[in-house]
């Protein structure tokens, strides 16, 4: 018998104990009301109460975090004709972008796809903290519309492992007066 063989009926053997522990529990655990009607009305009540108070906490605490995503398009605006536009593409292991300035307080609308793998798209402020992220696919474009506030230098990192070069996939813009 092979190794193999012998590791299969041990395994089956354990597993057919465990159901029959799990049935002789099952079995032998009956509930009885009488014990628990008491305590089961007061349970409700504290029950309901918690969640209404979860609900009244944490929901203006959701609505206020969750108001200032850094990949919100509706923050972009949307003028028509006011849109600066940048093509992206990755590569292994390198962005190429349309252009490298953009002006500052005009939406930039990012359309992001990628030539090889898949790629994390991110772009972090002149302070290294993550403005806007999406994701680059091959044969599909991804769009991220951000209106820059800040002057400044941006850099795009790859979010998500390309390979061995992964770590040295970044590019730098500008942002400021054309």
């Amino acid at each position: 018998m092979s190794t193999q063989e012998i590791a299969w009926r041990v395994s089956l053997v354990l597993m057919t104990l465990v159901v029959f522990g799990f049935a002789f529990v099952a079995i032998n655990s009956g509930t009885r009301e009488e014990d628990y009607a008491p305590l089961q009305k007061r349970a409700y009540r504290v029950r309901t109460r918690l969640f209404w108070t979860l609900v009244s906490v944490f929901g203006p605490v959701m609505i206020y975090t969750l108001v200032g995503l850094p990949y919100d398009a509706s923050r972009a605006g949307s003028v028509a004709g006011t849109v600066q536009v940048v093509e992206v593409k990755g590569y292994q292991w390198r962005w190429e972008l349309s252009r490298d300035h953009v002006a500052k307080d005009q939406p930039v609308e990012f359309r992001v796809t990628s030539a090889d793998v898949n790629h994390g798209f991110g772009i972090y402020g002149p302070d290294m903290h993550l403005v806007a992220e999406t994701q680059a696919m091959p044969g599909y474009t991804n769009v991220v519309r951000y209106t820059f506030r800040e002057e400044g230098t941006y850099r795009i990192l790859c979010l998500e492992y390309c390979g061995v070069a992964h770590h040295n996939m970044m590019t730098e813009f500008k942002v400021g007066a054309l």
